[in-house]
């Protein structure tokens, strides 16, 4: 079998705070935001950084809006772990900050780096009625406030759609779900309900296919959408939901990305249990559930990547994968075999 991987891992930045949400820009840049710092950076091709915009709380996952914006999943922001190695510190995100307020949805104006704050409730929700198959809006009462909003992906139409992975207290999880909102902030409905820590959020080539991952499930599940923002029914199941496929190990998961061939590239952390002293990597995923490859992150030299946060396409032919490595504080690439799928809205 032919490996995606075409090349080394590079480490184009490091020092960052537990960074996520990465997104190529055409001028060779790479956004992403850093959780821990609560900020939105720009990392030049060279390796550079800029601080774009101040973000409180805890900047989650980005990408680039209709109108050329950047739009912000905000968790609210973690409590932080050090976790000292011989050749660096690992950063651990784990329950909610001192200082959370909720979470919501923002955009960052890239020409002023002002922050606007879109949402941070939402009081509808899509429920399936079983008698007849079709679906009803309800009324959420009391509205769902956004607890830990994780990624995000637009559709061709401009509809956002998200996740939010919850928060927790040590003790208990939030369940929570999936929502599809409008940019301009007039408009969020729940859209799947329940679900335990969804993640990552991508959709197919042709946009008929919303995919995302439970973290600690390790379910990789779909919807299939009947128009943008609608998801048809399945006749087994109450949520419309299917399963693509379950993974054994120890591993859990975070965001994802998709190929121009459907392949999905799952940011896949710890494989090997709670031991930091180890590597994460990307899981190639087919369309039909099958896995076609698991590539570890091996930067050498006694440096490790437990914990790879996201991943990008970018470069001249789309093919440069770039992978956030949460905890490791670092920017990857590295070339891969087939190109990135473009998304609908570009920086």
């Amino acid at each position: 079998m032919t490996s995606f991987l075409c090349s080394n891992f590079e480490i184009l930045c490091d020092q960052l705070g537990y960074p996520e949400g990465p997104v190529y820009m055409q001028d060779g840049s790479v956004l992403l935001v850093e959780i821990k710092n609560q900020q939105l950076t720009r990392v030049s091709a060279k390796g550079h950084k800029a601080v774009v915009a101040k973000i409180p709380g805890g900047p989650n996952g980005a990408a680039i809006g209709p109108d050329g914006q950047v739009y912000i999943c905000n968790s609210g922001g973690f409590q932080w772990i050090p976790v000292p190695l011989p050749k660096q510190t690992l950063f651990i995100g784990t329950g909610q900050s001192a200082e959370y307020k909720g979470g919501s949805i923002d955009k960052v104006n890239l020409s002023t780096s002002a922050v606007e704050t879109l949402y941070t409730h939402c009081d509808t929700g899509r429920r399936l009625d079983m008698a007849n198959m079709q679906w009803q809006d309800q009324a959420l009462s009391p509205a769902f406030a956004l607890r830990g909003p994780d990624d995000l992906v637009f559709d061709n139409q401009g509809g956002m759609w998200f996740t939010d992975w919850g928060k927790d207290d040590g003790r208990t999880r939030d369940i929570t779900g999936i929502y599809y909102a409008a940019p301009d902030g007039t408009s969020i409905k729940q859209m799947v309900f329940p679900l335990n820590a969804p993640n990552g959020i991508a959709l197919s080539p042709d946009g008929k296919r919303l995919y995302s991952i439970e973290t600690y499930t390790r379910r990789l599940l779909y919807w299939e959408l009947s128009a943008p923002g609608e998801i048809a029914p399945n006749p087994r199941s109450l949520d419309g939901t299917y399963l693509l496929t379950g993974f054994e190990g120890q591993a859990i998961y975070d965001s994802m990305a998709v190929d121009e061939l459907g392949n999905l590239y799952l940011a896949t952390m710890l494989p090997q249990g709670n031991n930091p002293f180890s590597n994460g990597g990307i899981t190639v995923v087919s369309p039909e559930g099958e896995i076609l490859e698991y590539i570890e992150i091996n930067l050498g030299v006694d440096l490790y990547a437990p914990l790879p946060s996201n991943i990008c396409f970018g470069g001249e032919d789309n093919k440069t994968a770039y992978i956030t490595l949460g905890a490791s504080g670092m920017l990857v690439k590295a070339k891969m075999k087939n190109a990135g799928l473009k998304l609908a809205f570009n920086g």
